[in-house]
């Protein structure tokens, strides 16, 4: 198996583990998964890093804080799908949870100015259309020179 493929392997795991369980693995159990050992799941968190794919906790990494749209620790953005809790990184993402795992989700949110609560909800892959605005502070092109502060 080439590298890259190995990556793919790596990639396609931490993904499946996370849908069946609502948790970000760590380098160990993907290396259960893909049979392989520790170290090789922590060199390749390192290539799909470098392609923007995940984000490895600094000090940790054998550890993910983000696999976008999934967050691997808790944020102000749950989805509840599955008769799971996902963590997203940000509004926009907890949208890309719920496309990625294929599902009806309920997002229960805040408004980032006032606090006040809302309630987001996808059904039938479309979501339930309200009269909120996403504000993005940073634009775009710039999200990943800083991609946590994000």
């Amino acid at each position: 198996m080439s590298n890259e493929d190995f990556d793919t392997a790596v990639k396609l795991a931490l993904y499946q583990i996370t849908a069946d369980t609502g948790s970000i693995p760590n380098a160990s159990e993907v290396a259960r998964a893909t049979q392989s050992s520790e170290e090789q799941v922590i060199a390749a968190f390192a290539q799909l890093h470098s392609k923007r794919l995940l984000v490895p906790e600094p000090e940790d990494p054998g550890r993910i804080r983000m696999a976008p749209p999934f967050s691997g620790i808790p944020t102000p953005f749950p989805v509840e799908a599955r008769g799971r809790r996902y963590y997203a990184n940000c509004v926009w993402d907890a949208y890309g949870v719920a496309a990625a795992l294929r599902a009806d989700a309920v997002i229960p949110a805040r408004d980032g100015f006032s606090g006040e609560p809302f309630t987001l909800e996808v059904r039938g892959d479309q979501p339930i259309l309200q009269p909120y605005v996403a504000h993005f502070a940073v634009p775009a092109a710039h999200w990943w020179d800083d991609i946590v502060f994000t």
